[in-house]
């Protein structure tokens, strides 16, 4: 990601935007994962303008609860890179899944072993709609134990305690190589056998069923909702943004962003920590405003 602020490039919608989708970490959240008091009210006044709201994010619907209290109207959020729908209207701990889109665990445990071969020294992890799993040798993460800590081709039985809860994402981690070039190997070995991406800073990749991701399930979404992707406005900072960015009429990639979603974007707005996404939705509502005064 780049280090300089760069000068915002903000165009307006073509059409009047009823929904804005946003990604959370390094879009949404600043660097200390606070939702700014300027953010609150631009997401409040968005709701309040008749503008949907969507958060679409990378993490597990358990990590969803820094945002809880930041829902309206329908509370809905996308997680897991699009292989899940929440309703986080039940608050910290409730959440209800709405929509799985799961990967086959016969699919899963085809892309490891051919990811093992490819970049020895990957260890994984599985992320079920439970909790995750992780292979001894993968990072653990400290505030979100794993439910158990087993081989990758283990935990994928049919045995395993946890198999009747859906597979949401397979993580792969590589102690050595630069998180894009892990990310360019793995999508050339594994092909189109199912969708990888990356959010992390760190060479960690992750992977979902084949065409699951944030833009597929932000569609199916909007679907549903009778909105048209010209009518969606976007914002994310990282590779696994950049469908959703592409698919969107307007979408914006933040000052902070990778190089890779700059590209994907129409626009630009200011860094996650100077409240980019607040920037925007403040001039689309005062557009908007101008607009009703004639």
């Amino acid at each position: 990601m780049t280090s300089t602020t760069p000068r915002p490039r903000i165009p307006a919608p073509s059409v009047p935007p009823r929904l804005i989708a946003t990604d959370l970490d390094g879009t949404l959240l600043r660097d200390d994962k606070s939702v700014s008091e300027r953010t609150v009210a631009a997401l409040a006044a968005a709701e309040a303008a008749g503008i949907e709201v969507f958060f679409v994010t990378g993490r597990p619907a358990r990590w969803m609860d820094v945002v809880s209290d930041h829902v309206h109207g329908h509370g809905l959020a996308i997680c897991g890179n699009g292989a899940a729908v929440v309703d986080l209207h039940g608050g910290p701990g409730s959440h209800r899944f709405v929509m799985v889109r799961e990967l086959e665990p016969a699919i899963a445990l085809d892309v490891i072993g051919i990811l093992r071969a490819a970049a020895p020294g990957t260890s994984f992890a599985i992320e079920r709609t439970g909790g995750v799993h992780h292979e001894p040798a993968y990072p653990p993460l400290h505030l979100d134990p794993a439910v158990s800590v087993a081989p990758a081709e283990k935990l994928l039985t049919a045995e395993s305690d946890s198999a009747d809860q859906p597979v949401l994402k397979v993580l792969a981690h590589h102690p050595e190589l630069s998180p894009d070039a892990f990310l360019t190997l793995a999508r050339v070995a594994v092909g189109d056998r199912v969708e990888i991406t990356r959010s992390s800073p760190t060479a960690l990749l992750e992977i979902s069923g084949p065409g699951v991701s944030k833009a597929s399930t932000l569609a199916l979404c909007c679907a549903e909702r009778g909105i048209s992707h010209e009518e969606v406005v976007a914002f994310g900072d990282m590779p696994n943004d950049v469908e959703m960015l592409t698919w969107a009429g307007v979408s914006y990639a933040m000052g902070n962003a990778h190089a890779d979603v700059i590209a994907a974007a129409s626009g630009r707005t200011v860094a996650n920590n100077e409240d980019g996404v607040a920037v925007v939705i403040e001039r689309i509502l005062a557009a908007r405003s101008g607009e009703s005064a004639r």
